[in-house]
């Protein structure tokens, strides 16, 4: 099996807790929502994404036979033991479609299942959501500062792992970028892969033309020359020397690549150098260290550059490395559930996010209330498994980015920004939602 379909990939305290629920026979059924408590620093809003792979995980999710012997070894009941043998995933699952805009305290998801069912998925499905939707809240911010340039993800050789640099293509793409280094990532997703070369190619060697030559005779479909290993300008003039031989040759140079320096002004010299040497068509491809907010002040600089590569800060979501997430249980045996602890405390019962738009299609504001209350507005939870069998459509990445920025493009300009907006993007809570909270609460402090 692989790793990151196992069971295994939990939790203790969750095998423990499936235990206790085993014993105690508590298999009433509970309903637990994911969540996020608060923005990240800089941040405006968050882009869910990850549903695709959580689907996948919890529609084939069982134990194998030495998954039960190894746990047997770890003191578990035996009779437990047993009765994971035969686990399956039997309850339904309500989410949010992947490319949508959400806010703090709206649940993306909401699984119910018997209690000890609902609670082994907790570990793997944070680990799935909570990683993608941290990458894809990052990469929006890209697409919205340039969001007519090529952006392609680069950060492969500096994600946390093998698992998140596939999923840090797959949701950058859903965030509007527009391909891939990773070339497994490009297999499996249909992402397209881009891609340069590395100055290891031109320091190997003797003479720097000599370099571009041979990769572009190597290469002919995909000439990106990198510029900047020895002298930038020296090495756009070689470019421009070199690319009547190449079209003898029926190659052309499609762009030249930058890494370092003073990227602004180097792209405005080679720009000038190119096209003065007759290869205005020839675009200027720009990387090394970029964040949003370099991104943004190149942008507003006007640099005549046509695409970035985006990875380390991009990949590790460097300014804001994780969300504060939670998978909390909101109803048990019909019952709604609070948690009351200092600073995290929950809103109980079934819920769904409702959104209001204004006349011209903007969004207006959510409400978030109990999944039995009806308003005229959008409902953002729909059913995407019964019964343990998934309902919902597998999806292509470009519908999915096409959902994404038709949420951008509905979103309030004032929340498009990479500082923090004036005013936030208001999200209230219906007054029968209050008075459930209101009513637990009354009844919590009532003594024994």
């Amino acid at each position: 099996m692989k790793i990151e379909n196992s069971l295994l990939l939990t939790d203790l305290y969750e095998l423990t807790m499936m235990q206790g629920y085993y014993y105690h026979k508590m298999e009433g059924m509970a309903s637990f929502e994911f969540f996020v408590r608060k923005l990240p620093k800089n941040r405006n809003f968050l882009l869910f994404a990850g549903l695709e792979q959580l689907l996948n995980f919890v529609e084939s999710a069982h134990f194998e036979k030495e998954e039960i012997e190894w746990l047997a070894q770890q003191n578990f009941r035996r009779d437990f033991l047993n009765y994971l043998e035969n686990f399956r995933f039997s309850g339904d699952i309500y989410a949010m479609q992947e490319g949508t805009i959400f806010f703090p305290f709206e649940p993306v998801l909401r699984v119910t299942a018997p209690i000890a069912q609902a609670q082994l998925l907790e570990s793997r499905l944070m680990n799935i959501i909570h990683y993608q939707t941290l990458i894809a809240s990052k990469a929006v911010r890209f697409a919205l500062v340039a969001p007519e340039k090529n952006l392609v993800e680069f950060g492969l050789r500096r994600a946390h792992g093998a698992e998140a640099s596939i999923f840090s293509a797959r949701a950058s793409f859903i965030a509007g970028f527009s391909g891939t280094s990773n070339v497994l990532a490009g297999k499996l997703f249909e992402i397209p892969i881009l891609g340069t070369m590395a100055h290891s190619f031109i320091q190997a060697h003797d003479k720097e033309e000599q370099s571009f030559f041979d990769y572009a005779m190597a290469n002919p479909q995909n000439v990106t020359l990198l510029i900047d290993t020895y002298d930038t300008e020296r090495a756009a003039k070689l470019v421009v020397k070199l690319a009547p031989k190449l079209k003898e040759k029926g190659i052309s140079i499609e762009a030249v690549r930058l890494d370092s320096g003073d990227l602004e002004l180097l792209s405005k010299r080679v720009r000038s150098i190119l096209d003065s040497g007759g290869l205005k068509e020839t675009k200027i491809f720009a990387s090394g260290n970029l964040d949003e907010y370099k991104l943004e002040a190149l942008i507003k600089s006007g640099a005549p550059i046509n695409g970035f590569g985006i990875g380390t800060s991009l990949d590790t979501s460097s300014d804001a490395p994780y969300l504060d997430c939670v998978y909390k249980l909101q109803e048990y045996e019909g019952k709604p559930r609070r948690k009351r602890s200092t600073g995290k405390a929950t809103w109980p019962g079934i819920k769904q996010v409702f959104r209001y738009f204004h006349k011209n299609g903007s969004m207006q504001k959510d409400l978030i209330g109990l999944a039995t209350e009806r308003y005229p507005a959008a409902t953002l939870l729909h059913p995407v498994m019964r019964n343990g069998k998934r309902i919902y459509p597998k999806e292509s990445l470009i519908e999915i980015q096409k959902r994404t920025k038709d949420n951008l493009a509905r979103l309030p300009s004032e929340i498009k920004t990479l500082e923090p907006a004036k005013t936030a993007y208001p999200v209230e809570f219906s007054q029968p939602l209050i008075s459930l909270r209101d009513q637990l609460e009354r009844e919590e402090l009532q003594p024994e």
